[in-house]
């Protein structure tokens, strides 16, 4: 009897040593921003990486410098575009790091027609996935981008509201936003076209924009707000339904909720275990401390009882299943 407790033990001890479970495992979160060590105007960007080794691209927008981008992981799985704004998909991008100032980034390498998403898709071969009509509006740039037709096909995913899907160990759910999902005129491929639009002060509607929820491997929640204001679904769907732990929440103002709203929806709708400001439109950071009156300082002030985590570029958060970040904090 003692040889088997002992055999017993034996194989918990190792299974502890090299067999973790999933849910003891990390996901890692990084902003690709456009300054090191700093939360700046222009930054959208968010890399997270499964325990199994997935890789999403959130909203790579103007401070991913295209698909050889050093922060880039080799094999890039997901990119998701919220939205078809310049801002999100990427109408231009930082030349290199730390060009220009935090608060107003050097942003002077053009992507249109195209956009800094399509050309990292296409680069690495990437999924991209994104809501409804928006299919339609990326064929054409990946076979700009040098991808054949069936293989542009393939890679571009379409989800809308309601439904998911799986890539590798990280469950991909979109929500609706409310917002607006309009192409301005630099993104539409014909000329003469884009002459009558921006003559007439018409953008190209290419259906509704979304935000996204991801779900890992080791049972980490992840909202993605997204551009958008209040929705009952922060309550009904992404704590109710989906249980997010960790709120990543748009709040520049003006264009989406501002950080008072943020903050709001945090503590009354979402109710996660932490939380993440991003999309500010302003250097929130300087030597990687918040900078008192910012929004970010009026986000962080008024979410109660969780942790607020400053997404500095470059800097890599861990979170375990139950969204507590375990290293990198």
């Amino acid at each position: 009897m003692n040889k088997i407790i002992s055999a017993v033990g034996a194989a918990v001890l190792l299974s502890g040593a090299f067999g973790a479970p999933a849910d003891a495992q990390t996901v890692k979160l990084t902003t690709l921003g456009s300054h090191t060590g700093e939360m700046c105007g222009r930054d959208r960007a968010m890399l997270f990486e499964d325990p199994d080794g997935t890789t999403v691209l959130f909203d790579a927008g103007r401070t991913v410098m295209g698909p050889d981008d050093p922060r880039l992981p080799k094999t890039l799985n997901v990119v998701l575009i919220s939205s078809v704004h310049g801002d999100h998909q990427g109408d231009r991008r930082i030349p290199e790091l730390n060009a220009g100032t935090c608060k107003k980034p050097k942003t002077n390498v053009k992507t249109v027609p195209n956009s800094n998403s399509v050309k990292i898709a296409a680069g690495k071969k990437s999924n991209i996935v994104a809501a409804g009509q928006m299919r339609a509006y990326l064929m054409p740039r990946m076979i700009a981008e040098g991808v054949d037709a069936k293989t542009a096909k393939k890679l571009i995913k379409r989800l809308r509201p309601g439904g998911k899907m799986k890539f590798g160990g990280v469950t991909v759910s979109a929500i609706p936003t409310v917002h607006a999902n309009g192409a301005s005129t630099a993104f539409v491929i014909d000329k003469d076209l884009a002459a009558a639009m921006k003559k007439s002060g018409i953008s190209a509607f290419v259906g509704p924009d979304s935000g996204f929820i991801l779900k890992f491997s080791n049972g980490l929640v992840v909202y993605l707000s997204a551009d958008t204001g209040h929705t009952a679904d922060m309550e009904v769907l992404v704590r109710r339904y989906y249980g997010a732990e960790l709120a990543i929440m748009n709040m520049g103002d003006v264009n989406t909720m501002g950080p008072e709203e943020a903050a709001w929806a945090v503590n009354e709708l979402i109710k996660p275990k932490a939380a993440m400001p991003t999309h500010a439109n302003e250097e929130s950071t300087k030597g990687g401390k918040v900078v008192t009156g910012t929004k970010a300082d009026k986000f962080v002030k008024q979410v109660k009882g969780i942790p607020v985590h400053i997404p500095l570029s470059g800097k890599t958060y861990e979170f375990d299943g139950d969204a507590k970040c375990v290293k990198g904090c």
